[in-house]
């Protein structure tokens, strides 16, 4: 449904212990460098919590007093970036706005639209202010509340964002920092560099860019696991991951739809996002904050049959491996990376190139986020500023998987359309309650 939004005041949220001075200069690293420059969005639905003896005042009250103390932990969210090089930890705050919308929380949840999430958030993505971190916090008529939360791209990747989230909510239950973020590690491991003619936001764009929501159940997910098994006894693991197979099922619907026929003059390449805090030697613990991920990329092959498992599944696992800490020193060590990325963009905007772009947040804790009234009923992001990307989140119940696709107007329409993808999609009702 389309939802109304009105924003009834706007203020600074500064953190309630000053930052120590040894304290003040927070180093970028080359990854949060070169990161995209948008602010990452995250949108929790709260039910009015019937258990709870807290009103609407008190619990926006409640929000603001835990956001100021978790702030004093998460200090460089605080604070201004200056040259792209490192970040000026002065205790300035954070955005916080607070905004009414005219109808019960429930009525939106009934049929829920991602594309209005954006009302939600006090900034539109690609809006850069100085702040790297916003909050708004929208009361409903049933005494509902959505809490929505946009993190700067540069100081940080969703593993930070939702240790920080987690971690304010924590605070706000009444306890204390879950883990304390280590804020020392990403620039240590790579090095901030002097970068000229990087355009970070290269392929962004806004205009006739749509985000549709798409539910796999666990019998769908199944299925298509089956369908994409290979029959290779030799490989390893035959079976794709939920994701695995999922990402094979999406790209190849959406080439049948938009591409019927392949065009063998254009190259055909699928990113995948990779936290790498796990595949480092040794690991480093999931607390260390900053942009500690990389996208893999791989060429989907033009001359093989297409049966998912050997063009997608297998060089998606290959191009996963291949990232380890050699893999990002020889990023640092030469502009390959970057003029990789540029012509990529270059090649797409001309036809050349058709890009796909997966990232996962399964398994993130996404849905323990309790201020002290409840765990959220639902969580989601919205739509983003790039075309033929798709972000996986579990469902609620944890069994099932939503994927949240950003497609042109014209190629959602096509997609939407395709048998295959309606015949595994949940055809219950799109209501989240």
């Amino acid at each position: 449904m389309t939802i109304e939004v009105e924003v009834v005041s706007r203020e600074t949220i500064k953190p309630s212990s000053p930052t120590l001075d040894h304290l003040r200069n927070y180093q970028l690293s080359f990854l949060d460098q070169v990161s995209p420059q948008f602010y990452m969005p995250w949108v929790l639905f709260y039910p009015k919590d019937t258990n709870s003896n807290l009103n609407n005042l008190e619990q926006i009250e409640r929000i603001k007093k835990s956001l100021s103390e978790a702030l004093t932990h998460f200090y460089p969210l605080a604070g201004r970036i200056k040259d792209n090089f490192y970040i000026e930890c002065n205790d300035e705050g954070v955005h916080y706005v607070e905004a009414v919308a005219k109808c019960n929380l429930s009525e939106f949840l009934e049929n829920p639209n991602p594309g209005e999430h954006n009302k939600f958030l006090p900034y539109e993505l690609d809006n850069i202010k100085d702040v790297l971190a916003a909050v708004q916090v929208t009361s409903f008529n049933c005494g509902g509340i959505v809490i929505g939360l946009e993190l700067y791209h540069v100081i940080g990747d969703a593993s930070s964002f939702f240790l920080f989230i987690n971690n304010w909510a924590a605070v706000a239950r009444g306890g204390s920092i879950i883990v304390s973020p280590q804020f020392d590690v990403a620039a240590k491991l790579f090095p901030p560099v002097t970068i000229s003619g990087f355009n970070q936001n290269m392929g962004m764009i806004k205009e006739k860019l749509v985000i549709k929501r798409f539910v796999f159940d666990t019998s769908a997910i199944a299925a298509i696991r089956d369908k994409y098994t290979s029959s290779n006894t030799e490989i390893e693991y035959p079976r794709p991951t939920r994701v695995e197979a999922l990402s094979a099922f999406i790209h190849g619907r959406f080439i049948a739809a938009t591409q019927p026929e392949k065009d063998p003059s254009k190259l055909y390449l699928v990113f995948q996002t990779v936290n790498m805090r796990t595949r480092l030697d040794p690991p480093l613990p999931e607390n260390c904050f900053g942009n500690i991920s990389q996208s893999t990329v791989f060429v989907v092959p033009n001359e093989t049959e297409d049966d998912g498992f050997s063009s997608i599944v297998l060089p998606m696992r290959d191009s996963i491996k291949k990232v380890d800490l050699d893999y990002v020193k020889k990023l640092l060590e030469s502009d390959g990376h970057l003029n990789f990325m540029a012509e990529v963009t270059e090649k797409a905007n001309k036809g050349e190139v058709v890009a796909f772009a997966f990232t996962s947040l399964c398994r993130f804790p996404i849905y323990e986020v309790d201020f002290g009234w409840g765990k959220p009923i639902w969580g989601g992001s919205t739509k983003m500023l790039y075309p033929n990307l798709v972000t996986f989140f579990d469902t609620k119940s944890g069994d099932g998987i939503e994927a949240w696709i950003n497609l042109m107007e014209e190629d959602m329409a096509k997609f939407e359309e395709d048998k295959e993808v309606m015949e595994y999609v949940s055809l219950v009702k799109n209501s989240v309650l």
